[in-house]
């Protein structure tokens, strides 16, 4: 596999020397000029030998909230006059919670305060060994962890492997289960697996929200014996970090619920797709795939049911787009990263041109939960008349930011207030991001609101991933704009002129009126320029390029047609 490759030889010296991407290109029979247009586009390859000390801070908007600007500009007074130091910017690093981030020589550090980083800036620039952080993970039990011992887990699917075995009598409830899943009533307890996720409703927990026992059922009735399972665990919307946590703490349910999800559609082969800076995610997922060989749970033969299962982790190579479930697939083949004109859809023509479910961590991890305690006992969980349980990320202007499991139908008022801790420094609220960036940002008078898929977008927002960001009073929100708007300029794969032309003209626009020189006339640019980007972009990063500044318009106009009359 070419990225795996790839990061064996920059792990080796540092960065891809030529000679080394000459014999690669000779010895997997492709072209170098292929090679290197694949090197080229992942931001973590380098081609050049790499400076002494490279440092690099993140200026995304959790980060730009809690002093980034401050810290990138004492680490550049420290390191003035060396030329062997590099100072950059780097996209969001998934530890928004304990904002400000940066990266030192490939290692991310957070958490540790202001000082506390420029000193592990200092130790580099000494030419010390910086210590690699491993950061604190959560208290469990979790309700979405059905097991209450280690001795217990996968038995969901000892469960399923046994009845397929061993298949019971069918009783009322499996005949109605069945009769209601059309087209897999054949299948007996794989039938039952759909059925159950259908009646617990379990939807893709990244953002896009799709009915799971849907896609799963799509890609059993495809044609075809060879089949594919892939985990969506980059996490790299800016504000989004939750996945980082069960990979952490609970990564047994995401390998059962991988595993399920490949005897259920007829899979032989899964793959974990982790971004690179999730360092103790790719440790604890690698190790809990080997204690599921061990368990006969992943490999030949599996639980005796003479189904096989191979799981590996695929370290990602970089980029936001790659959270794209096509362009994800497209780096998996080891080619560049840009997202797939669709239909056709990856459960019919996934990777390597076969059906594919893709899912993220949430989702595949709650499915053991839900076959475990019962698609009714899941959907109990919710609140004001919700159904089912969430994982979500408070970050921003909090006292007390992290991953918390929530009942949905939580309100956003509940989530910053009371598992945030409230504002800081006692500050009032003045807008909060539902879903990071792509969810634009609302007023606090939304705070009332409840974590809904159906809700939210009522609300003309989304629930998206659960990243929830607070902002607090004196925050300047077209400059807020600004930065998301930035942020997805800097992630554009390039490979749409609507996306990549349009979302550098909208920070222009936004830029311009942000220093005071805008005009009226550039509130309809943004307009015609929004439209363009929504109908004609071909994957979700073009289409939520206008997302910021429109909700900026919509509840903050005050403050852009401030700046206009400046």
């Amino acid at each position: 596999m070419v990225i795996k490759e790839l990061h064996e030889i920059q792990h080796k010296h540092g960065y891809v020397p030529e000679k080394e991407l000459t014999a690669l290109s000779q010895r997997l029979n492709i072209s170098v000029y292929d090679l290197h247009g694949v090197a080229t586009f992942y931001p973590h390859f380098r081609m050049v030998p790499p400076p002494k000390v490279d440092v690099r801070v993140c200026g995304d908007f959790p980060c730009a909230l809690n002093g980034c600007d401050k810290l990138r500009t004492d680490i550049e007074a420290l390191c003035k006059g060396r030329s062997d130091v590099h100072v950059g910017h780097v996209s969001c690093l998934g530890q928004c919670d304990r904002a400000p981030g940066i990266l030192i020589n490939d290692h991310p550090y957070a958490g540790q305060g202001h000082a506390a980083l420029l000193e592990l800036v200092k130790q580099a620039l000494a030419g010390k060994e910086v210590p690699e952080q491993h950061f604190p993970g959560l208290k469990g039990p979790f309700k979405s962890d059905p097991y209450a011992n280690e001795g217990e887990r996968y038995g969901a699917i000892k469960t399923l492997i046994n009845n397929i075995l061993h298949p019971a009598p069918q009783s009322e409830e499996q005949a109605a289960i069945e009769s209601a899943v059309k087209g897999v009533a054949s299948l007996g307890p794989i039938g039952d697996v759909i059925g159950k996720l259908k009646t617990g409703g379990l939807r893709g927990m990244g953002g896009a929200g799709f009915p799971t026992g849907s896609k799963w059922e799509a890609v059993n009735k495809a044609p075809g014996d060879e089949k594919y399972v892939v985990c969506n665990a980059d996490e790299c919307e800016v504000a989004t970090f939750k996945d980082r946590e069960l990979m952490k703490n609970v990564p047994w349910l995401l390998v059962e619920g991988m595993v399920l999800a490949g005897i259920v559609v007829g899979a032989k082969r899964g793959f974990i797709y982790i971004r690179h800076e999730y360092h103790d995610q790719i440790h604890a997922m690698e190790k809990e795939i080997e204690v599921a060989k061990k368990l006969g749970i992943v490999g030949k033969n599996v639980l005796g049911s003479g189904k096989t299962f191979d799981l590996e982790v695929f370290v990602s190579p970089g980029g936001y787009i790659q959270g794209e479930e096509s362009a994800l697939l497209e780096a998996i083949e080891g080619h560049r990263g840009q997202p797939r004109v669709k239909p056709p859809f990856p459960v019919f023509v996934g990777l390597w041109g076969k059906p594919t479910v893709i899912n993220n961590v949430e989702t595949l991890s709650y499915v053991p939960c839900i076959l475990h305690k019962g698609p009714d006992w899941f959907k109990s969980q919710g609140i004001n008349g919700c159904a089912g349980l969430k994982w979500i990320g408070v970050s921003g202007h909090v006292n007390t930011p992290g991953v918390f499991e929530v009942p949905m139908g939580t309100t956003y008022e509940e989530a910053i207030n009371k598992l945030g801790g409230g504002m800081l420094g006692g500050k009032k609220i003045k807008a909060f991001a539902p879903s990071g960036p792509s969810g634009g940002f609302l007023p606090p008078s939304m705070m009332n609101l409840s974590m809904d898929f159906k809700i939210m977008q009522d609300a003309g927002s989304m629930l998206g991933s659960g990243a929830i960001v607070a902002i607090a009073e004196g925050t300047d929100m077209v400059e807020m704009a600004l930065n998301a708007t930035r942020f997805y300029r800097n992630e554009s794969c390039g490979k749409c002129v609507p996306c990549r032309v349009g979302s550098q003209k909208m920070v222009d626009i936004i830029y311009k009126i942000h220093k005071g020189n805008g005009t009226k006339a550039d509130l309809d640019d943004i307009e015609q320029l929004s439209d363009t980007l929504i109908m004609t972009s071909i994957c979700g990063l073009g289409q939520v390029v206008p997302a910021p500044i429109q909700s900026v318009l919509k509840y903050f106009k005050n403050e852009i047609d401030a700046k206009i009359k400046k």
